[in-house]
């Protein structure tokens, strides 16, 4: 992006926790325009979760979607749309269809989504947080734990959102789609992720048609939380590149 090009707003898209992004997750952005949002609660349908985000954004005239995990599901959803004013797309961790290739895991996974109580805070969202982890996180920038995870689960995801959600995920499927999306689009992927298998990314890289990847070294699933500053260094670079991105949003339904 040029010196004199106005400077798109960085919109940022919660992960499956629903929690919005931190001020300490945002403060590398500098002076950047900037907004975040909390997802609503309850809801167990992808295309329900971008009409919500375009619903928040429909004000802007010219931003860039920064969708994390479950929110870069959300950010492809509303990207296949071709809303006006998007200009580019980053997605962190993320995957186009149910990343979950382990018919056991499939399994666990609905059955997790239905527990409530210590059911859920004990059991739950301990094995949740097991799967969030890699031996990295305690190497960045705020070093990061399996505890940390699942504090961040207890204090901002109800049960119910979580099963929702957990739903959400599982039946979503933007892979037959993804060539709608018509902008720049950043792919970026943590070095060790349990969470999300290696086909996910590649998925997207196949099908986006001007998308890249950057892999960071040494991260795992939760590195927006654990390396914010890497990361906000590695949207930073996607988004001064000068042939990065478009002068303009593009027309809806274009």
């Amino acid at each position: 992006m040029s010196s004199t090009s106005k400077n798109p707003t960085l919109v940022f898209i919660p992960c499956f926790s629903g929690a919005p992004w931190s001020a300490e997750q945002l403060a590398p952005y500098g002076d950047l325009p900037r907004r975040t949002l909390r997802l609503p609660e309850g809801v167990n349908d992808i295309e329900r979760y971008a009409d919500f985000v375009e619903d928040t954004v429909a004000d802007l005239d010219d931003y860039v979607l920064v969708g994390d995990s479950f929110g870069a599901n959300i950010a492809l959803a509303l990207a296949t749309r071709r809303p006006r004013g998007l200009r580019a797309l980053v997605v962190s961790g993320g995957f186009a269809a149910n990343p979950v290739d382990s018919k056991a895991w499939k399994a666990l996974a609905q059955v997790m989504g239905r527990t409530r109580g210590p059911l859920y805070r004990q059991l739950t969202l301990r094995a949740h947080a097991h799967r969030l982890a890699s031996p990295f996180d305690g190497e960045g920038q705020v070093p990061w734990s399996e505890a940390r995870s699942r504090e961040l689960f207890l204090a901002n995801t109800p049960a119910a959102s979580f099963g929702a959600r957990a739903q959400a995920a599982l039946t979503a499927d933007y892979v037959d789609v993804l060539g709608r999306i018509q902008v720049p689009t950043l792919i970026l992927t943590p070095s060790h992720d349990v969470l999300i298998g290696e086909n996910a990314s590649k998925i997207m890289l196949a099908g986006i048609p001007d998308a890249r990847e950057v892999v960071l070294p040494r991260t795992g699933h939760m590195f927006r939380f654990s390396h914010p500053a890497d990361y906000a260094a590695a949207v930073k670079d996607f988004l001064t590149d000068s042939d990065s991105l478009p002068s303009g949003g593009q027309a809806a339904g274009a």
